[in-house]
């Protein structure tokens, strides 16, 4: 974006990169509580975990400064002057995307994917991330659901088992008044 770039847009696209995320935290709970999903969202957060992890090491190994630290762009987006490499809203929701790919429904996933560029483009857009930071993310995601899913294989349905025994621990009541699925 640029100084002459619409409002409207610049402003749809902080929308999109600030608050499109939570769209994850909702589904999993709705996958979760009331569908019958629970596989699926152990997959998805096992997978969360491993790529936010591997977002969080790569600066370590590859710091790269953001395009507003480097006087690229123009900067829309109120953000810290930490590495960018690579993006951790690009790697939770092409996580979260491609999870529902390789695990989910294809209509779902076709929705979520284009959610993820979205927020990809947006952050791109607003002068926080560049696209290398967002390659790079759709790169650790894969990476992170074929290693969720080799664990799944080994032990998969242990923790499903384990997850909701705890669940029916924790939820009890209000499984017992319908106010959450079994």
């Amino acid at each position: 974006a640029t100084p002459e770039s619409p409002e409207w847009l610049i402003q749809f696209a902080d929308f999109i990169a600030v608050y499109a995320i939570n769209i994850i935290t909702v589904v999993l709970l709705i996958g979760w509580l009331w569908l019958p999903q629970r596989k699926l969202v152990l997959k998805i957060i096992i997978a969360l975990a491993i790529a936010v992890l591997t977002a969080k090491m790569l600066p370590s190994i590859y710091p790269h400064s953001r395009p507003f630290v480097e006087h690229i762009g123009h900067q829309f987006l109120n953000h810290s002057a930490t590495p960018s490499f690579p993006s951790s809203h690009g790697t939770i929701a092409f996580t979260f995307a491609l999870a529902f790919i390789l695990w989910g429904r294809i209509s779902q996933a076709v929705a979520f994917f284009s959610l993820a560029l979205m927020i990809a483009w947006a952050r791109v857009y607003l002068g926080v991330h560049w696209p290398l930071d967002m390659l790079a993310a759709l790169l650790v995601s894969l990476l992170s659901c074929a290693i969720t899913q080799y664990i799944w294989s080994r032990v998969g349905r242990v923790i499903l088992v384990k997850s909701e025994r705890f669940y029916r621990y924790l939820f009890g009541i209000s499984i017992k008044k319908n106010g959450v699925k079994y």
